[in-house]
Order: C-alpha cells, then structure tokens, then sequence
C-alpha cells in the first residue's frame, strides 16, 4: 500500500485516508440527488442519471487515484449540469442527446490537451501569488456555498445577504451551527477524523429536530436503473448552435477545475521544488476521462469537486483516499435511500470549517507588492461574490496583466498568461453581446 500510494513520503497513514475518502464522499454526495434533479428535467430519467452520476464519479476519481495519486474527487459539477438543462435544452430547444455530444467531445478534445501537456502549461503559466489566492478564494467560495446550504445565509431582500434567525422555526440552520461548534471543538482537542464525526454527530442531533428525516417504510438497498448509454446526436455538430454550446462546456470546464486543483493541492502542500502542483498531467487527464465516460453513460461534465478540500482537511494526502472516495460511489448505487438521510445541515459545517483551514494560504501573498496584491484580491474577492471558480481566475489573470503593466513590470508576465489574458477579455466580450 505505501509503495502504490507513496504514504510515507507524503507523512500520512491508511486509516487517515481512509478517514479523509470518507469525509469527501460525504461532502460532496449531495451530488447524487442533485445531478439527477436538475438533469432529469432536461428529460433524462431520475434513476438512470443518479446511476451515470455515481458510476461516471467512481471511473474519474479512480483514475485520479491511480493515475495522478491525489486526494482529490470528481462527479459531474454543478452549474455546467445547469447550464446543459435550463439553457441548452430548456432555452436553445436542443435536445439531452445534443448536450451529451458536446460534453463527449469536449473531453475527448481534453484528454488531447491532458496528453500533449497544454493544460499542464496553462496551470504553470499561473503566478504563484494567484495560485494562493485561488486556494483562498475557495475556500471562501466553500464557505459561502456551506451557509447557504445549511439555510443559514439568506437573501430577505432588505439587504443582498443576511444570517437567518437562529430560532426554532429554522431548523436547518440550527442543526447547522450546533454541527459547527461540535467540528470545531472536536478539531481543536485534535482528535483524529474531526470533521468526519462532525457529519455523523450532525446527522443524529437532526433527527429530533426533524432535519434528518426518516422514512416510515426505510429500505436502506435498492437496486439501480440502467444508464442511458451512448446517448448521443450527431447531426447537429458542425452547425453554430453546436460551437458556442461546446466551447462554453469546454471553457467552464477547463478553468472550474484548474482552480480546484490549485486550490486542494495548494491547501495539502503537494507540490514540487518549483511550486507546481505534482502529477498534473495525471489529474487532468483523470478529468478528462471522467467527462467522456460521463457522457457515455448519460450526465453532463464530469469535474474536480472542491468538496475534495474537506477530505484534506481530515488528513487526506494521497490517491488512496481517492479509492475510497470512490468505492463510497459504488457502494451508494445499492444504499442510496441510507446516504439520503444525512442533510445537507450535516455536510455544511464541514465546508464552512474547511474555508477557515484554506485561509491559511493568504499569509504568502506579497500585499505590499501593489501589482500582485491587488490581482490577488480580485481572485479571493470575485470566487464567492461571483458564485464562480472560472470568473475568480478570469478576472485575476486579467487584473494581474493590467497591475503590470501600470507597474511597469511588463518582463514579469509569462507568455502563456499574456494569451490566457486575451482569451478571458474575448470571454467577457462574447458574453457581454451575446
């Protein structure tokens, strides 16, 4: 195991990857009823989308396991699964099987990119300072997504955001704050699997308050429906209509994980003398493989998850929770009613802490150099605000470009990030017209 896995090397043990695999499987299993819930109304079938979303999830972290040894998970992301059901189908009248060739081409284009190492060069073409802020931003951007999960940031009207009541009425987010203090107190007394028995400690306390809901007649086995396999159509991909649905899948998709990546590696510290995240390559080409076998079997864009930073959190540095990540999958195919009973009240305590422990990585951004701090400040400030990892990016390497420029530090700016500068303005012209 520690030779397949590299565990000495990497200052970690089995039972704290298997402890971290878990604890990623729980924050980021939302995943299976969700997918499905906003897919099937594209007109897929429920089941057979919850099938795809597990299975297609389980073949690209296991090949982020193997392949790039990483603690890291995939499944198919939230906001492409939206942008394919409410705008591709629902507002461009397209059809799911049109989407599905737009996803399976895009990864297929991926894993060529992956292979002949231009992904890998866009992430190294990202300054050191930004890569921090990226891990900052997310962990903001995993923050804010806990509150709103958890019910306990809202929007009243009277104001854009505000904390809800913390009373009886607001049950969710009580559950979710008393999950809180307990994941809290249970990783400062440093006991082992902290934020892990934070999920499952939330998860009981929910029951009387009738957020962990029960049902009468509970099965915890089902059997899962087939997937719609090899969903696809072909006559409509050279029209223009196919272009701007496939170049939007690819452009999300490319910088969504970039900055997941960055972002989780940066927060574990794997990375090599020269700063770079290890196994690049690898990770990127796990997710380009998870996207084509996503596709195959029916559900959109398979994508790093940023719920993989609650897994590091809890001690998780290597690929062999990544293989537990992803048995977890499987396993939820035949215990999806038992994994439906923890509420989101459970998991969002876990993200919330996990922005506190990606903090951390400001203190290496050089604020008093004007012209890193401020392109370091747009990416934190713009992932949470935006609701967006790509936009993050977007508007830091531009802004970084810009702060150059007037600093007169033009010498500072690598070739690959003057032409990423360039591609993101094109971006924000295009969707300024459109």
């Amino acid at each position: 195991m520690d030779k397949l896995f590299d565990l000495k090397a990497r200052k970690t043990t089995v039972s704290r990857e298997i402890a971290g695999g878990i604890t990623t499987f729980l924050a980021m299993s939302y995943i299976l009823a969700l997918n499905p819930d906003i897919l099937s109304k594209s007109g897929l079938s429920w089941g057979s989308v919850f099938t795809a979303t597990a299975v297609s999830a389980c073949i690209g972290t296991l090949v982020m396991a193997f392949v790039a040894n990483l603690p890291v998970a995939l499944a198919p992301g939230l906001g492409l699964n939206a942008f394919f059901t409410y705008t591709v189908v629902l507002t461009m009248k397209c059809t799911p099987a049109f989407a599905l060739t737009a996803v399976l081409l895009e990864g297929l284009l991926f894993i060529l990119l992956s292979v002949f190492g231009i992904r890998e060069a866009i992430i190294k073409s990202i300054p050191e300072s930004l890569r921090k802020a990226v891990a900052v931003g997310i962990g903001l951007f995993v923050t804010l997504i806990g509150l709103v999960n958890a019910g306990i940031v809202v929007t009243p009207g009277s104001t854009p955001l505000a904390f809800v009541n913390f009373s009886p009425e607001n049950p969710t987010a009580l559950v979710a704050i008393l999950g809180l203090v307990i994941t809290i107190a249970l990783y400062v007394l440093k006991i082992p699997g902290a934020i892990l028995l934070g999920i499952c400690i939330t998860t009981v306390i929910g029951i009387p308050f009738g957020v962990t809901k029960i049902p009468e007649s509970f099965k915890p086995i089902s059997i899962p429906e087939a997937p719609a396999l090899f969903h696809f159509e072909w006559g409509s991909v050279l029209t223009i209509k196919f272009f701007i649905v496939f170049f939007t899948f690819l452009f999300t998709d490319l910088f969504d994980t970039v900055g997941t990546l960055l972002g989780v590696t940066e927060q574990a510290n794997l990375k090599d003398k020269n700063g770079n995240m290890i196994n690049a390559k690898g990770a990127l080409l796990a997710d380009a493989v998870g996207t084509v076998a996503g596709a195959c079997l029916g559900t959109s864009t398979v994508t790093s998850f940023v719920e993989s930073s609650s897994g590091v959190a809890a001690g998780a540095r290597t690929g062999l929770a990544s293989v537990v990540t992803a048995f977890l999958f499987i396993v939820a195919l035949f215990l999806s009613p038992l994994f439906a009973l923890i509420p989101m009240a459970a998991t969002a305590p876990a993200l919330i802490f996990v922005g506190f422990l990606m903090m951390s990585s400001v203190s290496g951004i050089d604020f008093k150099d004007l012209s890193e701090g401020i392109p370091s400040f747009i990416t934190i400030m713009a992932m949470p605000f935006s609701y967006s990892i790509s936009k993050g990016i977007s508007l830091g390497i531009i802004s970084f470009v810009l702060c150059k420029i007037f600093a007169r530090k033009i010498k500072d700016i690598p070739l690959v990030t003057w032409i990423l500068a360039v591609i993101f303005l094109l971006d924000f012209v295009f969707e300024a017209v459109k």
